[in-house]
C-alpha cells in the first residue's frame, strides 16, 4: 500500500459512521439492511460511506439478489496496520526507531 492509498483509508476512517461501521464488521459479515438497523441515517448514506471503504480496501462486498453484504477485507486492514505500525515507528528526527 502506497502512502496516498493509506492516506485514503485513514481520511475514511475519521467519519463516526464509518468508524462504527468498522467496528461492526469486524465482528462478522453484515447486510446493508442490517447495518441500517445501527443508524439513524438513509440508505443512500449508508451506500455513500459504503462505497468510501470498499474504495480504499478496507471493505469487501457481495451482492446477493437485490442484497449487499460487506464483511472486512483481511488483506487491507493488515496493510494498513502495517503502514500505521511504520508510521509509527519512525522517530522526531526522521529516523526509524
Amino acid at each position: 500500500m502506497k502512502e496516498e492509498e493509506a492516506a485514503q483509508c485513514f481520511k475514511a476512517l475519521s467519519d463516526t459512521n464509518r468508524l462504527k461501521i468498522i467496528g461492526l464488521l469486524v465482528q462478522r459479515e453484515r447486510c446493508a439492511c442490517e447495518l441500517l438497523e445501527f443508524f439513524q441515517i438513509s440508505q443512500p448514506t449508508l451506500s455513500h460511506h459504503m462505497k468510501i471503504l470498499v474504495s480504499c480496501g478496507l471493505v469487501q462486498s457481495r451482492k446477493v439478489g437485490t442484497w449487499n453484504y460487506y464483511r472486512m477485507n483481511e488483506a487491507g486492514k493488515k496493510e494498513l496496520l502495517r503502514q500505521l505500525s511504520q508510521l509509527l515507528s519512525i522517530t522526531e528526527e526522521g529516523k526509524e526507531s
